[in-house]
């Protein structure tokens, strides 16, 4: 019989409740999803290397930056006592330390390329979400190509995310949604300017925000959100879907994604996707079929392509069909599941 365990910081007794449910038993490990505290993650190394040690777990999956770098650089640290453990690595994005070589963050991304380099010599396999990040790693010798896969983001349950029609429209009154953590890598910013600008034309056009706050230093503060002209901040959801279904087009002018989970639930309502022309979000989009890419950064861009939907209406439906059927075929959660199985457990159960 095969023993599931969940090893991450605590959790809220929510999250807890769920993996009983699921028979999954949870073990708490100090660890901070930002910052650089080197006393903090050395406390996290340690304490994943006790773990790794004590259960000697025959397959162990990582994801996200801290917990892939730790737990390799832990598993090399336990020695012989992990050396039959297949150690997978999913890497679901590059995120804030890759986006500049410039400064401070240059030195980041140097630090952080250096660490998962050193990590990743212990994976049997490193799984990228997209092709493109699978190449940054390779080119720049972090990882050989011969130990890497691809697999299509982490999926969405066409299920639970059902197609529903594109909202009446009462004019030129569309509404625009955008869902993501209150970071600037995300184009909130761009999100604003642009909203501006095209609300100054079309003034009964919605340009809503959802999502929480941040601890990033990347992070966007509240005072800055409330001087957002043009856009309505919603707060956070546990639940996107409502939002979504009343949504006319969805919005993620984001730097860089691994595979943005919000577009592929978009998709899967059946919404029309504008997003950035960067990796993971490209591939999400067949342009002038299910929506259109716009350049990183570009608030003009951004907003000329806001209009073209205000001013084709009568394509919302068919390119949100499209977007769903995209959805269906490409990033069904199944199929994901299915080959991360297969790349967990090459020889089967």
């Amino acid at each position: 019989m095969s023993q599931v365990t969940c090893i991450s910081a605590p959790a809220e007794h929510d999250v807890l409740e769920k993996l009983s449910d699921w028979q999954i038993e949870h073990r708490g490990v100090p660890i901070e999803r930002n910052g650089l505290n080197p006393i903090l993650d050395l406390q996290t190394l340690l304490a994943l290397k006790r773990e790794l040690t004590a259960m000697q777990p025959d397959v162990v999956l990582a994801y996200t930056v801290k917990p892939v770098v730790w737990t390799g650089l832990a598993l090399r640290r336990a020695g012989r006592s992990s050396a039959r453990t297949r150690f997978v690595a999913l890497i679901t994005g590059l995120g804030y330390a890759f986006e500049s070589q410039k400064g401070a963050r240059g030195l980041l991304q140097r630090l952080v390329a250096s660490l998962y380099q050193h990590s990743l010599q212990r994976a049997d396999l490193v799984v990228f979400q997209n092709i493109d990040n699978q190449d940054a790693f390779v080119s720049a010798g972090i990882v050989g190509p011969e130990k890497t896969a691809v697999v299509n983001g982490s999926g969405v349950d066409t299920n639970h995310f059902e197609e529903t029609p594109i909202p009446p429209i009462k004019g030129e009154a569309l509404t625009f949604l955008l869902v993501a953590r209150l970071l600037g890598d995300k184009g909130i910013r761009e999100y604003a300017g642009a909203a501006k600008y095209v609300k100054a034309q079309y003034p009964r056009c919605q340009f809503l925000l959802l999502g929480p706050h941040d601890t990033s230093p990347d992070a966007i503060p509240q005072n800055e959100i409330d001087q957002f002209e043009a856009i309505e901040y919603l707060g956070s959801a546990l639940d996107v879907r409502p939002h979504i279904r009343k949504s006319h087009v969805y919005v993620l002018p984001s730097y860089h994604e691994g595979m943005p989970r919000t577009v592929l639930e978009a998709m899967a309502v059946g919404r029309p996707i504008l997003t950035t022309n960067v990796s993971g979000c490209r591939q999400t989009v067949v342009e002038g079929e299910n929506g259109w890419l716009v350049p990183k950064a570009d608030t003009e861009s951004l907003a000329a392509r806001m209009l073209w939907f205000v001013k084709n209406q009568d394509q919302l439906q068919s390119m949100g069909e499209r977007s769903r059927q995209l959805a269906e075929e490409r990033f069904e959660v199944s199929q994901i599941n299915a080959a991360m199985i297969k790349h967990l457990l090459p020889g089967g159960l």
